[in-house]
């Protein structure tokens, strides 16, 4: 089921490149692991997957270690990040999507430090304002960023959001477009001396909108593992 469901996800990904002119090699496919078996993770990895996220670092750092003799496998942190699981997350994580904080940051940094990594991580920006989401408002991601960037042991790749959940994809183009919009605003500000090169942002039921928006990092989970009508 796996198979023909990324088949299907690779051709909606192909559809959705098509209409901006872009390459379907662009898009990173993250495959959410959250509450899957170590077998379930193990057939997206037969598949050509590589790049795991989850949500919680708990959870993660026991299929990490079932899954250690996989050396090409890239983690990802999706998920809300406290700093007291800072250090584990550094250990285990390539990508850390959801810094929102410089108290987070800090930690991260301080922690990376100590292993001689330079952590990459996504800032995750709440564009849709929701009270009950995590991220940066995105009147104060720039004092965020330039606070991030003289930390060592960090390296800013990008932004990460999480929209509403919606009956319908097009209802959620804007955010997407905003956080599109934001990205190009700072990298055109002589503030910082790099490029926000990576927008996380998509998953199951909006991924096409998203890559339409600019997305090179779509986050999906059912459209990978369940059947789908």
């Amino acid at each position: 089921m796996i198979k023909e469901n990324l088949d299907k996800i690779k051709q909606r990904i192909e559809l959705a490149c098509s209409k901006i002119g872009k390459i379907s090699e662009q898009i990173t496919l993250v495959a959410v692991t959250k509450t899957r078996s170590i077998a379930e993770i193990k057939e997206v990895v037969s598949c050509g997957l590589s790049e795991i996220g989850e949500n919680r670092v708990q959870e993660a750092l026991l299929k990490f270690n079932e899954l250690k003799q996989y050396s090409g496998l890239k983690w990802h942190l999706i998920g809300h990040l406290q700093s007291n699981k800072a250090k584990e997350a550094v250990r285990m994580f390539d990508l850390i999507h959801s810094v929102d904080t410089l108290k987070l940051a800090q930690e991260i940094d301080k922690q990376a430090e100590k292993i001689n990594k330079l952590q990459q991580i996504l800032i995750e920006v709440n564009v849709s304002r929701e009270e009950s989401k995590f991220g940066i408002k995105p009147d104060d991601l720039m004092d965020l960023i330039t606070q991030i960037s003289v930390l060592k042991n960090i390296k800013i790749l990008g932004l990460m959001t999480v929209v509403p959940i919606v009956d319908d994809p097009e209802k959620v183009r804007p955010y997407f477009r905003s956080l599109r919009e934001l990205r190009d605003k700072i990298n055109q500000l002589p503030a910082i001396n790099f490029q926000l090169s990576v927008l996380s942002m998509g998953m199951t039921d909006d991924f096409e909108v998203a890559i339409e928006e600019g997305a090179d990092m779509i986050r999906l989970g059912r459209a990978l593992f369940e059947v789908r009508a």
